[in-house]
């Protein structure tokens, strides 16, 4: 296994094809089928018995934290404000005060049990899957009726929340406003969720949650969704990273270049010498394949791993985790893991991609890895992507 640059909770590899409660009966072939992208799905109990993961205090301490994306909304006589964290406890609107909703994203980032529950849905790829975002409100609290451009999992876990949904057609907004609300909106249904419920939407279908009675917790499940020009640009710039030891020090040359009378004009040689270099620079797949993998692996820009102490003989014999801040992914040829790419053949591909998979290897299949690969594990450890159980 070569490199190309010199969680704490456990996964099992899910069967697609068992009915989950999850999914309302439904496995998840046939949610995929019939709903992803497609039609919402109200599902009664999901989760039976559910109780909140996260106290509210812990919540509101999150919020307070440098590094932890979270905002404040609250609506009253002078209309919206917005508020960006951190936010200290005392900032934030007695809890018995209505019309207010604290938002805290990616908490599957700063806790195991968010994280682990977050693990029931990789029956979509881990490419898609975003992050946990956990929404407090107090009575009548919401963010008004909006559309998200990706799909996403509203899970109750405490509390009461009106959902009143619908396919919007007039996309215009309300002008003025420091967030994006529909100026028209339109719903077709009304649900009243309680904890253990969940409604899952696509894209673009508009919702207006309100929270009934205050202590509403809600967990929303969402998804990466990135443009065309948006993967363009990160593909490029990555690719672009690696041009000159792919491409060689092979200098534009024009012997043949005449004397001009309009010096200003861009010579036509010369753009076909930079089309001919983006061309070469694109036309490797394996280059293409590792710039979306590490793209897919890049951790985001408030999340940094705290670096373990060196790792004993005694300690690589046992089962290892990856850590709930890590994404690690892979292709037919390469294992990526936190933006950095490794070409992987054989067992020690089969062992990484179980890594990828579950996010745990156990102590047999860690003994199996060869010098290079535990070599790697013991650097992985280092830097904190990953813990000896």
């Amino acid at each position: 296994m070569g490199c190309r640059k010199s969680a704490l909770s456990f996964f099992l590899t899910m069967d697609t094809t068992l009915a989950l409660p999850l999914l309302g009966g439904l496995t998840p072939e046939q949610f995929m089928k019939r709903h992803w992208q497609k039609k919402p799905l109200l599902v009664r109990q999901a989760v039976p018995g559910f109780s909140p993961l996260l106290t509210r205090a812990a919540l509101f301490d999150l919020a307070g934290q440098e590094g932890v994306e979270s905002r404040l909304l609250s609506e009253g006589k002078q209309g919206w404000k917005l508020r960006s964290g951190p936010i200290a406890r005392r900032a934030l609107p007695p809890v018995s005060q209505p019309h207010w909703t604290l938002l805290v994203q990616g908490v599957d980032l700063h806790d195991d049990g968010i994280h682990a529950f977050m693990q029931q849905f990789r029956f979509v790829p881990d490419a898609r899957l975003d992050d946990l975002m956990i929404s407090y409100a107090s009575d009548q609290g919401g963010v008004g009726p909006h559309f998200d451009s990706y799909d996403v999992f509203l899970f109750q876990a405490a509390g009461k929340r009106r959902w009143r949904i619908g396919r919007q057609k007039d996309l215009s907004l309300v002008e003025g406003l420091p967030l994006k609300i529909l100026a028209n909106f339109e719903p077709e249904h009304e649900y009243v969720l309680e904890p253990g419920d969940m409604l899952y939407l696509p894209p673009r279908w508009a919702h207006d949650g309100v929270a009934l009675g205050g202590d509403c917790m809600t967990y929303s499940i969402g998804f990466r969704q990135p443009s065309r020009g948006e993967l363009a640009r990160e593909l490029l710039t990555r690719t672009a990273d690696e041009a000159t030891d792919f491409l060689g020090d092979t200098a534009y040359r024009d012997p043949t270049q005449p004397a001009v009378s309009r010096p200003a004009e861009v010579p036509a040689a010369m753009l076909e010498f930079a089309r001919d270099a983006v061309e070469r620079a694109l036309s490797d797949p394996a280059q293409l394949a590792m710039a979306l993998g590490e793209a897919l692996t890049e951790p985001k820009t408030n999340v940094w791993f705290e670096p373990s102490s060196g790792a004993t003989d005694g300690e690589t014999g046992g089962a290892v985790v990856l850590d709930r801040r890590t994404r690690m992914m892979y292709d037919e040829r390469h294992v990526f893991i936190n933006g950095e790419s490794y070409r992987a053949g054989g067992r020690d591909a089969r062992a990484m991609r179980a890594l990828a998979d579950n996010r745990t290897l156990d102590k047999l299949e860690v003994a199996r890895l060869s010098a290079d690969a535990i070599e790697l594990v013991k650097q992985w450890k280092h830097a904190g992507w990953l813990h000896f159980a």
